[in-house]
C-alpha cells in the first residue's frame, strides 16, 4: 500500500511572531491579503497586525468572523469581490476561524496562511475544515486539497490564553502515538490517503515523549503568562507533531470514542481534548496495554487537570445503557474504531470506559 505525508508547507513558531506576518506572508502574493480574524483577536491585536502589514507595504483587508462556519457562509465569503483582488487567504483566530479560512482558500484556489491563537487542538495543520449547520450541528468534514501553504504560531499570544485550553490541546495530543501506532499494525489508510509512514510514527512518538516530559512544566508557566522552553515544546507538540501525527499517522478507537460521547449531554461542555484524553484510556486499556505504559498516561492527564474518571466527564452517574449508546456510536460504520488492529464491539467499549474509570479513579483516590 502507498505511504503517504503530508503536512504544511511551512510551520513557523516563536514568541512576536504576529509582529511578523506581514513579512511571512510577501513571500506567497504581489496582492492584497484576505484576512479572516475572529472578534476576540481583532480587538486584542488588530493594530500590531495591520501595522505589520503596513510595515511590509501589503495591503491587507480585513473581514471579522463570526458565528457558525457554514458551506453557505463560506460560499459568500469565496463570492466577495474584495477577494477577487487577493493573492492569499490568512485566518487568525480559534478553530472556527481558521476552518473557515481553510475552507475559503479551498474555494478561492488560493494559498492559506494559517494563525492559531490558542493551541488546544492540532487542527490548524491539516487539510481539513469542519462545516456546521447554521444552528450549531455538525454538517459535514471538508476535505481539503491541501494542506495549509504557511501556519505561523506566536507563543506570546498562546501564553496568555486560558490554561485550560494549552491543557486541552495536550489531551488531544496525547492520543496521537497510540492511534498512530494502532493504524500501524492494522495497515489502515490515514486521512492523507496512504498507510502511515515510519516518518508519521516517528513524529507521533515525539509528541507522546514531549508531552511527558514537558507538560505539567508548560502548563505551570502559562498560569504565570510566561513563555518557557517547556512552553515552545509542548506548543509544537499539539500543534505540529500531533498535527501531521494524526493526520498522516492515522486515527483509531480514542477519537472514534470521543466520536461517540458527544451523543451524551453530559459530555458536552467538555472540550474536544479533554475528552479524548479519557477516550485514549480506554484505547489503552481495549489493547490491554502494559501497566507501565497506562500508568505512565494516567499520571500524566492527571498532572496536567485532564480527565482520569467517568465522574470529571459529568458521567458520575451514567448507567451502562448510557455508556452503550455512546460505544455504539462510537463502532459506527465508516468511523475510526475500523482502523483498530482487531475488531472492537459496542460491549467492549463499555467495558473499556468502565476499566479506565477504575485506573483513574486509583490515581485520584491515592493523590499521587
Amino acid at each position: 500500500m502507498t505511504q503517504i505525508l503530508i503536512s504544511p508547507a511551512k510551520y513557523i513558531q516563536g514568541s512576536g511572531e504576529l509582529n511578523r506576518l506581514g513579512e511571512h506572508c510577501a513571500g506567497l502574493t504581489d496582492g492584497e491579503v484576505f484576512a479572516v480574524i475572529d472578534a476576540f483577536v481583532l480587538a486584542n491585536y488588530g493594530e500590531k497586525i495591520v501595522r505589520s502589514f503596513a510595515q511590509s507595504g501589503i495591503p491587507l483587508r480585513v473581514h471579522e468572523f463570526t458565528g457558525e462556519v457554514t458551506m453557505a457562509r463560506i460560499e459568500w465569503l469565496a463570492a466577495m469581490p474584495e477577494l477577487r483582488k487577493s493573492g492569499v487567504v490568512l485566518g487568525i483566530g480559534g478553530g472556527k476561524t481558521l476552518d473557515a479560512a481553510k475552507a475559503l482558500s479551498h474555494l478561492a484556489g488560493l494559498p492559506a496562511v494559517i494563525v492559531p491563537t490558542v493551541a488546544s487542538t492540532d487542527a490548524p495543520c491539516s487539510a481539513l475544515s469542519v462545516l456546521y449547520m447554521e444552528d450549531g450541528r455538525l454538517d459535514r468534514y471538508l476535505a481539503l486539497r491541501r494542506s495549509p501553504d504557511m501556519v505561523v504560531v506566536d507563543t506570546a499570544v498562546i501564553a496568555k490564553a486560558p490554561p485550560r485550553l494549552l491543557a486541552a490541546g495536550m489531551g488531544d495530543a496525547l492520543s496521537t502515538y497510540y492511534e498512530a501506532r494502532a493504524c500501524h499494525r492494522s495497515g489502515a489508510v490515514t486521512n492523507a490517503g496512504g498507510t502511515g509512514s515510519l516518518a508519521a510514527l516517528a513524529l507521533a512518538a515525539a509528541c507522546r515523549d514531549t508531552l511527558l516530559a514537558d507538560g505539567a512544566a508548560a502548563l505551570d508557566a502559562v498560569r504565570q503568562g510566561e513563555v518557557t522552553p517547556a512552553v515552545e515544546r509542548i506548543v509544537e507538540a499539539n500543534i505540529y507533531l500531533s498535527g501531521v501525527g494524526f493526520e498522516s499517522g492515522g486515527l483509531a478507537a480514542a477519537h472514534a470514542i470521543h466520536n461517540g460521547m458527544t451523543v451524551l449531554e453530559e459530555c458536552r461542555p467538555m472540550l474536544h481534548g479533554e475528552k479524548v484524553a479519557f477516550a485514549t484510556l480506554a484505547q489503552l486499556m481495549l489493547e490491554q496495554a502494559p501497566e507501565e505504559e497506562i500508568d505512565g498516561a494516567v499520571r500524566f492527564c492527571r498532572s496536567v487537570g485532564l480527565p482520569v474518571t467517568l465522574k470529571a466527564l459529568g458521567l458520575e452517574d451514567a448507567d451502562e445503557s448510557k455508556l452503550l449508546r455512546a460505544a455504539e456510536a462510537a463502532c459506527a460504520a465508516g468511523g475510526p474504531m475500523a482502523n483498530m488492529p482487531f475488531t472492537v464491539s459496542p460491549r467492549d467499549v463499555v467495558d473499556a470506559l468502565l476499566a479506565a474509570d477504575r485506573r483513574g479513579s486509583l490515581v485520584s483516590e491515592s493523590g499521587c
